[in-house]
C-alpha cells in the first residue's frame, strides 16, 4: 500500500495550476498514467496538495459512495488560508454541492425543483433570441471573437433570464465568477467578495418582488431557505452556469471548426449533439472537479488516500481512460454519452438537459448564421487559460463573410 506525498508542494506532485498543463493536459494525463496509475498525487495551487482520480472505475467507485466521500471540506479548510487561490472555488457552502446527507437533500431538492419547472420550449425560444442578438452585433464586420461576443453573452443574458437576475446585478456576479476560475489569489479573494454581494442584492429583490424564475421558486420552495442559503445556492448555480456552458459552448464550436468529422458533417445534417458529445467526452469545460473530503485515510486499490484531503475527479482523464477506451473504433465516441462530464451519483448535474438545450441551440444558430465560418488562426496559436479546474480558451477568433 502506498501514500500521496502529503505536505507541501514536491517534485512527486504534478501541478494543476501552470500554463505548461493547461497547454496539453491530455499529454500530462497519459503522464500521470504512466507514472502514478489512476489515482494521482497533484497540487492544485502551490502547497495545496490533492489526488487526481483519472481512472474510470475509480472514479465510478468514489462518486457512487457519499459516506467514504462526503463533499464537505469544513475541516479541510481549517488548515488552508483564505488567501489560497482555489479555496473559493473548494470552500464549504450550505449548498447541495459541499453538503452531505440531510443538509444535501433538502437543498438538492429545492434545486431540483425550481431549475425543472423551466419550460423546455420558452428556453430554446430565450436562447435563439439571445444568440441572434450576439451574432447581429458582429455579423457585418467579418470577424469576431466568440469567447467574449457570442459564447459568454448566450451564456450570460440566458442564464440571468432563468434567474430572475437584472444585467447590472447579473454582470457583477459572472465577474466574480471569472476570477474564482483563474485561481490566482487576489482575484479569487476579490471574486468571491463581489459575488457575495451581488447574489444578496438579487436575493432581496426577488423576495420583495417574486417572479416567474428560478430564483423566486427557491424563496418560495417548502425547504424555507434563509438569505444565506440563498445566496449559496445562486452563487452554484452561476458558478455551474456562466463559465461552463461559456467553455462549453465556444470548445464545441472550435471543434467543429478544426475537425473534419463535423465540419463536414454538418453540411450532411449531423446534428450539433454530436459535437457537443464528443466534447464533453474527449475535453470537457470542467475537466477536473467533483471534489470529496474522506474524513478517514481510504485504501483505493493499494493507494491510502488521506484523510480531510481533496480527492478530485478528472472527467477529462476519467472519460479518455484506456481501460474502457482501448479496443473502440473510429466514430465511436459521436453521440456515445456515457462519459462523467455531467458527473454520476448523488450530485450528478440537475441542469444537464438545460445546458444541453442551451449550447446545442446556441451553435446551430451560429452556423446557420454564418455557414461559412472558419477560425482565424492557426490552432497552434489559440492560449488556454492556467487553472486546475477548467477547460477554458482566452479567446476564440473567427473569420467570415460579412452580412447585413
Amino acid at each position: 500500500m502506498t501514500t500521496p506525498d502529503p505536505g507541501t508542494a514536491s517534485p512527486a506532485r504534478v501541478a494543476l495550476y501552470d500554463a505548461v498543463f493547461a497547454e496539453d493536459p491530455h499529454a500530462a494525463y497519459e503522464r500521470m498514467r504512466r507514472d502514478h496509475g489512476p489515482l494521482v498525487p497533484v497540487d492544485l495551487a502551490p502547497g495545496i496538495p490533492a489526488t487526481l482520480v483519472i481512472g474510470f472505475q475509480q472514479a465510478r467507485r468514489i462518486l457512487n459512495d457519499p459516506l467514504h466521500f462526503p463533499a464537505d471540506p469544513r475541516i479541510w479548510q481549517q488548515a488552508v488560508p483564505e488567501t489560497c487561490p482555489v479555496r473559493p472555488m473548494m470552500e464549504w457552502r450550505p449548498n447541495a454541492l459541499r453538503s452531505s446527507g440531510a443538509e444535501h437533500t433538502r437543498y438538492r431538492a429545492a434545486n431540483t425543483a425550481s431549475i425543472q419547472a423551466v419550460d423546455q420550449h420558452d428556453l430554446r425560444a430565450l436562447v435563439e433570441k439571445v444568440a441572434s442578438d450576439a451574432i447581429s452585433g458582429f455579423a457585418g464586420l467579418g470577424q469576431a471573437d466568440l469567447l467574449t461576443q457570442f459564447s459568454f453573452p448566450i451564456a450570460f443574458h440566458v442564464l440571468s433570464a432563468l434567474l430572475g437576475c437584472p444585467d447590472e446585478i447579473g454582470m457583477r456576479i459572472a465577474d466574480g465568477m471569472a476570477k474564482i476560475f483563474e485561481s490566482e489569489a487576489e482575484k479569487a479573494a476579490l471574486g468571491n467578495q463581489i459575488i457575495g454581494q451581488a447574489v444578496a442584492e438579487l436575493v432581496a429583490l426577488r423576495r420583495q418582488y417574486p417572479g416567474d424564475d428560478i430564483t423566486s421558486r427557491l424563496i418560495a420552495h417548502s425547504a424555507a431557505l434563509d438569505d444565506i442559503e440563498m445566496s449559496h445556492q445562486l452563487v452554484t448555480l452561476y458558478g455551474a452556469g456562466i463559465e461552463p456552458l461559456t467553455n462549453l459552448i465556444s470548445n464545441t464550436v472550435l471543434r467543429i471548426l478544426t475537425d473534419e468529422q463535423f465540419s463536414a458533417g454538418l453540411h450532411a445534417g449531423q446534428p450539433v449533439r454530436d459535437a457537443l458529445d464528443t466534447v464533453l467526452y474527449t475535453d470537457p469545460p470542467l475537466a477536473n472537479y467533483c471534489i470529496s473530503y474522506p474524513q478517514f485515510p481510504i485504501d483505493v486499490e493499494g493507494v491510502l488516500l488521506p484523510a480531510h484531503q481533496p480527492v478530485v475527479i478528472s472527467m477529462a482523464a476519467c472519460n479518455n481512460d484506456p481501460a474502457v477506451t482501448d479496443g473502440l473504433g473510429p466514430g465511436t465516441l459521436t453521440g456515445n454519452r456515457a462519459h462523467l462530464s455531467w458527473s454520476i451519483g448523488p450530485h450528478t448535474c440537475p441542469a444537464r438537459t438545460h445546458a444541453y438545450l442551451i449550447a446545442e441551440t446556441a451553435i446551430a444558430c451560429l452556423l446557420d448564421a454564418l455557414p461559412e465560418i472558419d477560425l482565424a488562426c492557426p490552432v497552434s496559436e489559440l492560449v488556454w487559460r492556467p487553472g486546475p479546474f477548467h477547460r477554458a480558451l482566452e479567446a476564440l477568433p473567427v473569420r467570415f463573410p460579412a452580412v447585413a
